[in-house]
């Protein structure tokens, strides 16, 4: 990612008014932002995109904000979070912390403060981590080719031949970009299951077959039939470019 590209932020907030002038006051300040009223309605945005950091608020209608921060980091989305809420307990404070939280700030709140705090966060976690959108991916990697197609990390997209562009999620991502960086080698299972969600991912292998099927029928819908893109039986894949 170049270095002048403004930070996405997602403000979770279900006070719709509250949540478009955090929003003004970010956007004034450099940045980027997606606002999101409910979990599951960030549940499903962070699933499909990349973002640099998560402001949320402790009391939302469909679930409190731990829940989000929990669902997280079982999907190994290495985000910063940022509570930002008129919760003021200090239990409350020391759980969302403990569960990984970067910074607690309490409602009222000094927008000056609020974004110096969250580059303060966005420093400390740039050094941390690479914009890993996989365990295998960065939001940073070049595009590549996969069997006629180009696939843009950075935009979670790939281009078709007929010039038309699909959204992919991050896992179907690292799936392309583990089998493109081993061409031609027969890929296990169990390898692309680590090399994609971690060496400690807890992932059924069917699980994996629901992604594969879903590459497979969004190259099909633009009449590629990824014939290159072999399963080899009771081992696991082998993507061969002009072997079809």
């Amino acid at each position: 990612m170049a270095s002048e590209a403004k930070p996405l932020i997602v403000i979770v907030e279900d006070e719709e008014p509250l949540a478009k002038v955090i929003a003004t006051h970010l956007e004034g300040a450099g940045m980027n932002t997606q606002i999101c009223l409910r979990v599951e309605h960030a549940q499903r945005f962070l699933k499909r995109n990349f973002a640099n950091l998560v402001l949320l608020d402790m009391n939302l209608p469909d679930h409190p904000g731990t829940v989000l921060l929990e669902e997280m980091k079982k999907a190994d989305l290495d985000i910063p979070v940022i509570f930002l809420t008129a919760v003021n307990q200090e239990p409350t404070k020391v759980r969302s912390l403990e569960l990984g939280a970067d910074d607690y700030i309490t409602k009222p709140f000094s927008y000056s403060e609020l974004v110096a705090r969250i580059r303060a966060v966005l420093r400390r976690t740039e050094s941390k981590k690479d914009l890993h959108l996989t365990r295998n991916a960065k939001v940073s990697d070049a595009p590549f080719t996969f069997s006629g197609t180009t696939v843009h990390p950075q935009r979670l997209e790939i281009v078709f031949p007929d010039g038309v562009s699909e959204k992919i999620g991050r896992k179907e991502l690292g799936i392309l970009a583990y089998l493109h960086n081993y061409t031609g080698v027969v890929i296990t299972r169990k390898a692309l299951i680590h090399g994609v969600w971690g060496e400690h991912a807890d992932l059924r292998s069917r699980s994996l077959d629901q992604y594969i099927v879903k590459i497979r029928d969004m190259y099909k819908s633009h009449g590629i039939l990824l014939d290159d893109f072999k399963t080899v039986h009771g081992v696991g894949y082998i993507y061969e470019p002009g072997q079809a």
